[in-house]
């Protein structure tokens, strides 16, 4: 069993609604500071914001890149990447070209996430790129291939999903990311994860990183736990 401390590492807290306000902004810095999550995970206009606020503690920030559709231009993504990393981001969470997927381009693919890749490494060569592959649009040869692309176009990280789609993580997917990345890249699990039970399945299914709104609730519940 994980203790609290060794599950909040594995959480990425996020806050990416489209209403989400400085004040919200602010509350998840705090909330991660204080449970000790691995990062807070931001839309890009807000890096600087939760890069101020944790100054000084050892939770990192992820922003979002092309969220939550991955259908801007390739330019505009890296820009996009580019412009986070030198706001405060160590990490990018990207959200692939699911249309180009979908039509067979795989070599724009591939482009769409090296373009990202190259962008933030130029500026930190330690930033770390997540593709999202947003599963829940992909046929099963569809995961497959896509998380082969990730791994080919230098990504650090597969991601389950965004949140905002037709459907968020699901077990299945991320055993198959592990049965194709292996230990080779990261797995991010993220999109529904709101309980202990929930993150525990995708930890031992073989995620790294989780992403979650709930990160409180869910270390709370462990916490009841280990208390009863």
């Amino acid at each position: 069993m994980l203790t609290i401390k060794e599950l909040a590492r594995y959480i990425d807290h996020t806050q990416l609604k489209p209403v989400a306000t400085y004040e919200d902004i602010e509350k998840l810095c705090n909330e991660a500071k204080r449970y000790g999550f691995y990062s807070v995970c931001v839309n890009s206009c807000y890096v600087e914001c939760a890069a101020e606020r944790l100054s000084g503690s050892d939770v990192k920030v992820a922003a979002t890149v092309g969220f939550p559709l991955g259908a801007a231009s390739s330019g505009a993504k890296g820009f996009e990447a580019a412009e986070a990393v030198r706001a405060g981001a160590s990490e990018i969470d990207m959200v692939i070209n699911v249309g180009f997927l979908k039509s067979g381009d795989y070599f724009a693919v591939r482009e769409d996430i090296e373009a990202v890749v190259k962008a933030a490494k130029q500026i930190n060569p330690e930033a770390k790129v997540k593709a999202i592959l947003e599963m829940c649009y992909l046929n099963p040869s569809e995961k497959v291939t896509a998380c082969e692309l990730a791994l080919d176009a230098g990504a650090d990280f597969v991601k389950t999903s965004t949140g905002f789609g037709s459907g968020g993580a699901a077990v299945e997917d991320v055993e198959l990311m592990k049965k194709i990345v292996g230990d080779t890249m990261g797995i991010k699990a993220a999109g529904g994860i709101r309980d202990f039970k929930t993150t525990m399945a995708m930890i031992e299914a073989g995620a790294t990183r989780i992403g979650t709104s709930a990160g409180v609730a869910i270390l709370s519940e462990l916490n009841h736990g280990k208390n009863e």
